[in-house]
């Protein structure tokens, strides 16, 4: 296989179990504290009714029977010999700890699970749930997934967010200060965001860096706010093309230590509005690795340390 100009955070699982690690994504029936604390009422403007989670989650069974069934599919699907436990729709960290260790521990507790990460926001980790998180940095292969999506606060205020980018890097130091990996979540295609305000935000995670990040393409879901701006005309969509050399001049702008965990976004093929193109997942990922083969380029090559 050619060696990949970026540093994929699947190839870092590879290499540490020596084997194929595939993560499941777990709904554990957590809120959110910018839905008034429930699930249902209106959130970040982006946000489907079903908390961004990922589509196939049996959500009424059992942390075990989720995780179970999953495994089925992936072995079968992918031949995955180990498994990580994603707390990945709504807010993962809202509930008292009591409850959370409880959550984690149930996933942990499955055989050939050997990781977990919890999938949050920023301005839901106060100090005891900090402590916790900080225990399974210790005991497992552990990430700290936090949704900032940009470092502009007029952004963040557009897509009703809840909390500013001091909140964020307030939450990212208290992790780092206990040694938690952690996994930041952007979005690229940003509303009024330019490509200087984007390459602002890859330089802000470069000159953090970063653990782990989450490249996701701006896309459209139905029963979304965002979607009824898209359907009166208020969005101006990227096409492919522009999408990738957005890709590719954030990537060119990290540390080349930080592991990329996603590449593009590809919401459910039901609900999607916008863009279509972004169905065909396998494309979108050819042309970025082209690109950088393009450019003779790499991860890191415009790196600022």
């Amino acid at each position: 296989m050619q060696k990949k100009a970026f540093n994929l955070y699947s190839t870092y699982l590879k290499q540490s179990f020596g084997g194929r690690v595939h993560k499941i994504s777990i709904d554990a029936g957590f809120g959110c504290p910018n839905r008034k604390g429930g699930r249902n009422a209106h959130g970040c403007v982006f946000c489907d009714p079903g908390g961004s989670g990922s589509v196939g989650i049996e959500r009424s069974e059992p942390i075990a029977t989720q995780i179970e069934n999953a495994k089925e599919i992936m072995r079968r699907k992918y031949r995955a010999k180990w498994f990580i436990a994603y707390f990945q729709p709504f807010t993962n960290t809202f509930a008292p700890v009591p409850r959370l260790r409880d959550c984690y521990d149930q996933a942990l507790a499955v055989e050939d699970v050997v990781g977990l990460a919890v999938g949050t926001r920023p301005d839901c980790v106060p100090e005891p749930v900090m402590d916790l998180l900080g225990e399974y940095q210790q005991k497992t292969d552990f990430w700290l997934e936090l949704g900032l999506q940009s470092i502009h606060n007029r952004t963040l205020d557009d897509l009703q967010r809840g909390h500013d980018y001091a909140c964020f890097l307030d939450a990212y130091q208290r992790a780092k200060q206990r040694n938690i990996r952690i996994c930041v979540h952007v979005i690229l295609g940003l509303p009024g965001e330019s490509h200087a305000d984007i390459m602002a935000t890859a330089a802000e995670m470069a000159r953090l860096n970063v653990d782990g990040i989450k490249i996701h393409l701006l896309h459209i879901l139905e029963g979304t706010a965002l979607g009824e701006f898209y359907k009166q005309g208020q969005i101006q969509m990227l096409t492919m093309d522009e999408y990738v050399d957005l890709a590719v001049d954030f990537i060119e702008r990290l540390s080349p230590h930080t592991l990329i965990h996603r590449l593009t976004g590809d919401g459910p093929r039901e609900t999607l509005l916008a863009p279509l193109w972004s169905l065909n997942k396998w494309e979108v990922l050819n042309a970025i690795d082209a690109e950088f083969e393009r450019r003779g380029s790499q991860q890191g090559e415009k790196y600022e340390s």
